[in-house]
């Protein structure tokens, strides 16, 4: 039986933090350190310089990840990299990556948009290929520049988002890594968060900035993560009791408190890194995990929930092993 591990984590974040209090000031927006941090938890995030593309930040992450995993570049067959602000409408952002880092033995890449759910999407593709038996050792990637896409008169979503990458190395094992994944959409609901634009001709068409309906948000994601929470450990065969961490989509506090709530687990054992990057959409929940990992909290053996909930709308769930 073929299952997939992960081996090696990185991620990186571009520049120097950004507080609440600069970024009012820099962008004169009607808030504050105070109304931000109440409502979201984020007290920084990164902003990505000028002619910084998500290839850039994936760059770093995926050495490190590398590194990590004691890999090296053409060691990788397989690239999925999720995000939601490529560099190019094509060529796909991973190819970029790939030229990038090196690889020249073939290894197939490709990018998946699935907004902030897109690092999970792409884990459990990722897992599905090595389980297949036709990949041994992929890249798994979020990477993200958010801040060319916020209205920085908007004080509702300018102030949530930052740029960064996250990355892991997925290898083929002969012992269950990822242990089950459960993904979701319901384009019903793609209105209440959406950067509903496109080029045409040359020209941008319709509004190229993000919108987000944040209460509608709010009371979506709670609602279906916790039920994908559930669905995902009993496809697993392993009760809520086994789960060691929480590493949630790093958007809300709020949100992140309620989904451990439902799930019973206490506030220490969710992993929390919105505070100093914000929402960095498909690069929050490596972000996380690279953190959680390398700061050692999350250690060999130690099993964690990783969800995500994003435009679309998207959702989903993966449980696994260190």
């Amino acid at each position: 039986m073929i299952y997939s591990r992960i081996t090696g984590t990185g991620s990186y974040l571009p520049g120097d933090p950004v507080d609440n209090t600069a970024l009012v000031a820099a962008k004169g927006l009607d808030s504050s350190d105070e109304w931000i941090v109440e409502r979201t938890g984020i007290r920084t995030r990164h902003l990505a310089p000028a002619g910084v593309a998500a290839s850039d930040l994936a760059l770093v992450a995926c050495q490190r990840a590398l590194e990590a995993a004691d890999r090296q570049p053409n060691d990788i067959d397989l690239i999925v990299l999720a995000t939601s602000t490529p560099d190019f409408v094509f060529p796909s952002t991973a190819t970029i990556l790939q030229d990038k880092l090196g690889i020249t033995n073939g290894a197939a890449a490709f990018d998946l948009q699935a907004v902030c759910s897109g690092f999970i999407y792409a884990l459990s593709v990722a897992d599905k290929f090595i389980r297949s038996g036709s990949h041994r050792r992929a890249l798994v990637v979020g990477a993200e520049v958010f801040s060319r896409i916020l209205d920085w008169s908007d004080r509702g979503t300018c102030v949530l988002f930052g740029d960064g990458a996250g990355a892991i190395v997925l290898e083929a094992s002969d012992q269950p890594g990822i242990h089950a994944t459960a993904l979701h959409a319901d384009g019903r609901h793609r209105d209440i968060l959406s950067v509903a634009g496109q080029l045409s001709g040359g020209q941008p068409i319709g509004d190229p900035f993000l919108r987000m309906d944040g209460q509608a948000v709010f009371k979506f994601a709670v609602k279906v993560l916790a039920e994908v929470a559930e669905e995902v450990v009993a496809a697993a065969g392993m009760t809520k009791d086994q789960i060691d961490w929480l590493v949630p989509h790093q958007a809300n506090i709020r949100i992140m408190q309620s989904t451990a709530k439902k799930l019973h687990l206490p506030p220490e054992k969710v992993i929390v890194t919105v505070d100093r990057h914000g929402n960095t959409s498909a690069a929050s929940i490596p972000l996380a995990f690279d953190e959680a990992v390398r700061s050692g909290k999350l250690g060999a053996g130690e099993t964690a929930l990783l969800e995500g909930v994003g435009g679309g709308f998207t959702w989903g769930a993966a449980l696994i092993t260190l």
